[in-house]
């Protein structure tokens, strides 16, 4: 199904190169798909040009083994602003949520585990197991990291309070001096709530690094390790770089049904998320374009962007045009150099865009069965609905397995976070066999002992993650049917993230909120008249959030309607 109904065709392309368009967008990603919704509701003609054959970007579900259907880069769905949710109709469009029975599982060798997410005292009797301490603070660190979340939800559904560039006109300086002041009244307000003991408690939690955040509350291993996971996901961050800590809360902000840091599984895997989101956009009068790969984005004398040249040599045209490839991608590659000063190039050209993400996509003929678990049975479990912590039984795994990344090398133990989708949902695996997600944590873009071109290299890193797995899971390797493994250079190549950096670019303290993508660019606008970022380069940054494509279309709307008064 993931492969059907999107297409150009030579009908499709014939309409592309005759009509000129109120908007383009490059790539057919969420946030592309979100932006195209919005600005095609504003009124305007939009097209969505797609590289790939599916739609999606790195939210798509792709049949790579015959019957498994992977999620093949993100996941878990918790980011997804509930206003996006709302107001495109989503679950009417066939988004279906499948929560998790708990949110997490962390297996010990020693025997024992973690089981959390059930309900409150459950989760207390968990955490008593290894601290009574930990227990009794750890609903004191989630109401903190709860009231924290009201705070960031405010930016997150905010364009980023940019100064304009050029020669504005009086009107226009007044306008945008009044919106910018209303930001940061109401910034002041939501701060001013928080307490003065809540803002320096939310400064020390976003600029600390994450080991010194957990240690400060939790005294066990296990829970300190488990929590640790969320703050280097997706990055080349250790635990103890400073700022560390915004990560951690960036991935417990999110929410399922109103359900705060619940990460739930999406029937049909996460292409349903941009399956559903292109229905909303289709209903819109967005059309849809795949195997429609932009080579250059076309600029008039007058230095505005004026449409796209594609691969194929064909000329699209448009009066705005929406880009959802990175940062990187846009500026260094899609937009005629000459267009651009020194000094922004240099910028966007030393962005950090590095990862240490490999993503694993395993079927199975059998479920894992944890030795640790004694509620184990051949039928799907509480503990194979939820979030699997693998290598992460204490900080200092995670600091060792990323201190092997700094050296060049795939870590010898890596951090994974491992998910069952199959576990709830029947839709994507033959019946009896499962579908298993690795995300996988530390392998270097550019290995120093090594090419991710070698595919003994490559089978080397799979058959390390798995024999991992078996130290937990006993005969988890035995039961692999197969497996697809993105590395940071396939998800540059294949899924068009540079660097394989999943957010667009690293989400450190110096690129977020106004440093995003670079400082003076933050509001989805761009050097170039009528281009525009939508995609997770810029703020409120990555995940499958959806805030910075509905944000990007705002503005451009907000443009359109002044240009036309």
């Amino acid at each position: 199904m993931w492969r059907r109904g999107f297409g150009t065709s030579l009908s499709s392309i014939h309409t592309l190169k005759q009509k000129k368009w109120d908007a383009l967008v490059i790539g057919g990603g969420h946030n592309g798909l979100i932006a195209a919704s919005y600005v095609a509701r504003g009124g305007l003609s939009v097209a969505v040009l797609e590289r790939r054959h599916v739609i999606g970007g790195a939210a798509v579900t792709e049949e790579i083994i015959p019957g498994f259907k992977f999620s093949r880069c993100s996941y878990l769905l918790s980011l997804l602003r509930p206003s996006i949710i709302r107001e495109l109709e989503l679950k009417r469009h066939g988004l279906k949520l499948l929560k998790p029975i708990v949110s997490s599982f962390t297996p010990s060798l020693d025997g024992r585990y973690l089981l959390l997410g059930q309900n409150d005292e459950q989760d207390h009797l968990e955490i008593s197991k290894f601290s009574k301490r930990d227990a009794d603070a750890y609903f004191r660190y989630e109401a903190q990291l709860q009231k924290f979340c009201k705070f960031t939800d405010f930016l997150l559904d905010s364009h980023a309070p940019e100064t304009l560039h050029g020669s504005p006109s009086t009107v226009d300086w007044l306008r945008d001096k009044l919106q910018r002041s209303k930001f940061w009244t109401e910034c002041l307000w939501q701060t001013l709530s928080l307490g003065q003991k809540g803002i320096v408690d939310f400064m020390e939690l976003f600029l600390s690094p994450t080991s010194k955040v957990l240690d400060k509350w939790f005294e066990s291993d296990i829970l300190k390790g488990t929590l640790a996971g969320d703050a280097v996901v997706g990055s080349m961050m250790n635990i103890n770089t400073c700022g560390s800590g915004y990560i951690l809360l960036h991935h417990v902000m999110g929410e399922t049904d109103g359900d705060r840091n619940v990460w739930s599984h999406v029937e049909g895997g996460m292409g349903a998320v941009s399956l559903a989101i292109s229905n909303a956009a289709k209903e819109a009068g967005v059309q849809i374009e795949t195997n429609a790969e932009v080579s250059q984005l076309m600029v008039d004398d007058s230095g505005k962007a004026n449409g796209v040249l594609l691969a194929d040599g064909t000329r699209v045209h448009s009066s705005v045009v929406l880009s959802n490839a990175t940062p990187y991608k846009t500026f260094m590659e899609l937009v005629p150099q000459d267009c651009l000063s020194d000094d922004f190039l240099l910028a966007i050209k030393n962005s950090d865009y590095s990862s240490g993400t490999t993503k694993i996509n395993v079927a199975v003929d059998k479920l894992p069965q944890f030795h640790c678990c004694k509620l184990n049975h051949p039928q799907v479990g509480p503990q194979h609905t939820a979030t699997i912590h693998i290598g992460t039984e204490s900080m200092e795994e995670i600091r060792l397995a990323c201190q092997d990344a700094w050296n060049g090398l795939p870590s010898q133990r890596p951090v994974m976070e491992m998910t069952i989708p199959s576990s709830l949902d029947n839709t994507i695996a033959p019946t009896g066999k499962h579908v298993i997600s690795l995300f996988t944590q530390y392998t270097p873009y550019k290995p120093s002992n090594g090419s991710w071109e070698d595919a003994a290299y490559r089978e080397s890193y799979a058959r390390r993650c798995f024999d991992l797995i078996d130290e937990y899971a006993p005969g988890f390797s035995s039961s692999v049917i197969g497996y697809d493994m993105l590395t940071p250079p396939d998800l540059e190549r294949e899924i068009g993230l540079t660097g394989g950096n999943i957010f667009h670019g690293a989400m450190g303290l110096d690129s977020l909120f106004l440093m995003r993508p670079v400082k003076g660019w933050a509001n989805h606008r761009t050097p170039i008249r009528g281009l525009y970022l939508c995609g997770s380069g810029c703020h409120p940054g990555g995940g499958v959030m959806g805030a910075p494509g509905r944000n990007a279309a705002h503005v451009v709307l907000k443009d359109i309607k002044k240009h036309y008064q």
